[in-house]
């Protein structure tokens, strides 16, 4: 079975399609922006990175959320919730962590399946 690196470089790539599934890698937004516009910039990533694997987010098992604070939960999520298909909503979780810079507030890592 073949694997699939999209857009790789020394220390990762932003996507990795095998076995029928395409697994992200943690999508952060523009440092320095706010919860509420990061997360848009996060999602749209997400798009776009699950366009260019070939499937979309109706097709999204399980999202990883990070955030640096959770006092951003309730932004995070209105966001997330204007996003996701609740109809195929997958699993999740989100828990806080300290990200790689203190100018990111939000950190998602999703798996999807291919059609």
């Amino acid at each position: 079975m073949s694997i699939v690196r999209l857009h790789s470089g020394p220390r990762m790539s932003q996507a990795v399609i095998h076995g029928g599934l395409v697994y992200l890698a943690g999508q952060v937004g523009n440092p320095g922006d706010d919860v509420t516009a990061q997360t848009r910039t996060v999602l749209s990533s997400i798009d776009a990175l699950l366009a260019e694997a070939g499937t979309d987010r109706s097709r999204i098992l399980s999202a990883t959320i990070w955030l640096a604070d959770m006092g951003d939960f309730a932004a995070m999520n209105a966001v997330w919730e204007d996003w996701v298909d609740q109809a195929t909503a997958p699993a999740r979780a989100t828990g806080e962590v300290r990200l790689a810079t203190d100018e990111y507030r939000v950190e998602v890592i999703i798996v999807a399946a291919l059609p």
